[in-house]
C-alpha cells in the first residue's frame, strides 16, 4: 500500500500525536508499505535523517500564540510537488483542521479513502487560541465531529473516546485501535545507568512522571501531590521527564514545599535515555484528565511501574484499580493522591505484585498488534472504495470521470460550511450533531 499521513505535529516536536505518527511511519515501512508524512516546519529543525526522508515539510508559522505548535500557511501543501507525485492509496488524517483540511481536499481529488484518528479532546486545548472561552471549546469539539463525518472511518484510541465522540454525533464507523508501544525496547532500560546519570541513590523510591509540561495536563495538582509525598518520604526522589510552559510553575510549587532539591527535571528524552528513565522509576504518577489514550501509562507499565492516576478517559482503559496501580476518583485531593503514592512506596510486596500486573497490561498495547489492526482497516477501506468505483464506472462512465472534480468542489464548500455551521451553533449555545455527508 501507499499511505499518506497528514499531521500538524511531528518530530522534532515531542508529544503524543507526534510519537504516534512516528510509530506508524516506522511500523508501516517495516511492513514494506510506502509511507509519506505531510507535516509543518518547526524552528527546532527536523527529525533524524532516517525518518525525515519520508517527510514532506509544509511552510508554517512556528510557535503559534507562544506555543510549541506550528500552523501551516494556507494552501501551502498545494505547492508540494512531492505530495502531488505520491500516488497514495489511502490518506490518514491526524487533526481535524489546518492540514486536516488539506487531507480532505487530497482525498476528494485522488478519489481515495480518508481515515481520521481522534487523538485529542480539542476542547481542552483552547488556551492556545488568542481568545479562550467556553464557546471556543464547543467550537473545537464540533469541528472535530463535523470533520470525522467527512471521513470514511474514524479511529478512537480508547473505548472512552469512542463512546464520547459517538455521543457527540459521529456517525461514520468508529474503530478502537490504541497507538502501539515498543514493549521490548522499553523493558530493556537500565535503571542503574539512569540513577547514576541523575545522582539518585540505588535503593530509594522514585516517583516518576513523563509528558509535555503544559496547562492541560493538570500539573499544578500533580506537583502539590508529589510534594506532599516527598515530604512524607525523606529519601524519595521525583523524576520529571519532559518540558513545556508549565515547568516554571511546577518548580515554584516544589520550592515552596521545600522539596525542590529532590526533584529532577530531565527535559525531553528519547531512545535509550527515555527507557532508562522509565526503568529508574519505582512508580508513575499521572493526573491529566484530558487524554484520549493512556499511551504514556502503558509505556510506564512496560518498565514495570505501577501507576497512580485520576479516573479519566484513556486512563481507565489502562489503569485497573488495585491491580496494576490506583485509579482514584477525578475529584480526589492532592493530599489523598499523595497518600496513595506514599502507601505504594512503603509496601514492597504490593509494588511487586502490581508491577507484574502492569507488565501484563502493557503487552496488550504492543505496537506489532496495534499496527496489524490498523493495516487491516486500511485494506478494508481501500477494497470498499475500489469496489464502489468499479460499480460507479460501470453504471455511469461520464459521471465517474467527472467525480474527482465534482467531489473536490463539494469538499471545498463542505469545509467552509462545517466551520461556519460549527461557529453559529456554538454562538447559539446549541452544538448539534451533524450527519455524514458525501459528495
Amino acid at each position: 500500500m501507499r499511505i499518506c499521513h497528514f499531521t500538524n505535529t511531528f518530530l522534532p516536536h515531542v508529544g503524543g500525536v507526534a510519537r504516534a505518527v512516528q510509530t506508524l511511519l516506522e511500523d508501516q515501512r517495516k511492513a514494506r508499505h510506502h509511507v509519506l508524512v505531510v507535516a509543518p516546519e518547526f524552528d527546532e529543525g527536523t527529525a533524524p535523517r532516517r525518518v525525515e526522508r519520508h517527510v514532506e515539510r509544509i511552510s508554517a508559522i512556528t510557535h503559534f500564540n507562544k506555543s510549541d505548535f506550528s500552523v501551516r500557511l494556507p494552501f501551502a501543501a498545494a505547492l508540494s510537488r512531492r505530495l502531488a507525485d505520491f500516488r497514495t492509496d489511502i490518506i490518514h488524517a491526524h487533526h481535524p483542521f489546518l492540514l486536516g483540511d488539506t487531507a480532505l481536499r487530497e482525498a476528494a481529488s485522488r478519489q481515495v479513502p480518508i481515515l481520521f484518528t481522534h487523538h485529542t479532546l480539542y476542547e481542552n486545548y483552547t488556551h492556545y487560541l488568542p481568545l479562550e472561552s467556553e464557546a471556543a471549546g464547543d467550537f473545537a469539539s464540533e469541528i472535530a465531529t463535523r470533520f470525522a463525518n467527512r471521513c470514511d472511518a474514524v479511529v478512537a484510541p480508547s473505548q472512552s473516546v469512542r463512546e464520547l465522540i459517538v455521543s457527540r454525533g459521529v456517525t461514520v464507523p468508529v474503530h478502537v485501535i490504541p497507538t502501539g508501544i515498543d514493549t521490548r525496547k522499553i523493558a530493556a532500560g537500565k535503571a542503574a545507568r539512569a540513577r547514576k546519570r541523575w545522582d539518585i541513590p540505588a535503593n530509594v523510591p522514585v516517583i516518576g512522571h513523563l509528558g509535555r509540561l503544559a496547562p492541560e495536563k493538570n500539573l499544578g495538582f500533580l506537583s502539590r501531590a508529589i510534594a506532599k509525598a516527598l515530604d512524607a518520604l525523606p529519601e524519595a526522589r521525583a523524576l520529571i521527564v519532559g518540558d513545556g510552559p508549565s515547568r516554571d510553575d511546577m518548580v515554584a510549587i516544589f520550592k515552596e514545599a521545600g522539596v525542590a532539591k529532590r526533584v529532577i527535571f530531565t527535559g525531553k528524552l528519547t531512545g535509550n535515555r527515555l527507557h532508562d528513565a522509565y526503568a529508574a522509576m519505582t512508580q508513575f504518577a499521572f493526573s491529566s484528565t484530558s487524554e484520549t489514550q493512556g499511551l504514556v501509562l502503558a509505556e510506564a507499565m512496560a518498565a514495570g511501574n505501577p501507576v497512580i492516576a485520576l479516573d479519566a478517559s484513556g486512563v481507565r482503559e489502562v489503569v485497573q484499580d488495585r491491580h496494576n496501580g490506583r485509579l482514584l476518583p477525578a475529584d480526589t485531593t492532592p493530599a489523598t493522591f499523595a497518600r496513595a503514592l506514599v502507601n505504594l512506596a512503603k509496601k514492597n510486596e504490593l509494588r511487586d505484585r502490581w508491577s507484574r500486573a502492569a507488565v501484563e497490561t502493557a503487552a496488550t498495547f504492543d505496537r506489532k498488534h496495534t499496527t496489524g489492526l490498523l493495516l487491516t482497516l486500511y485494506k478494508k477501506l481501500i477494497f470498499e472504495r475500489r469496489h464502489r468505483e468499479r460499480d460507479d464506472e460501470h453504471a455511469n462512465p461520464i459521471a465517474h470521470a467527472l467525480r474527482p472534480v465534482v467531489d473536490r468542489v463539494a469538499i471545498e464548500g463542505g469545509i467552509i460550511a462545517d466551520k461556519t455551521g460549527a461557529l453559529l451553533d456554538c454562538l447559539a449555545g446549541e452544538a448539534s450533531p451533524t450527519e455524514h455527508r458525501t459528495a
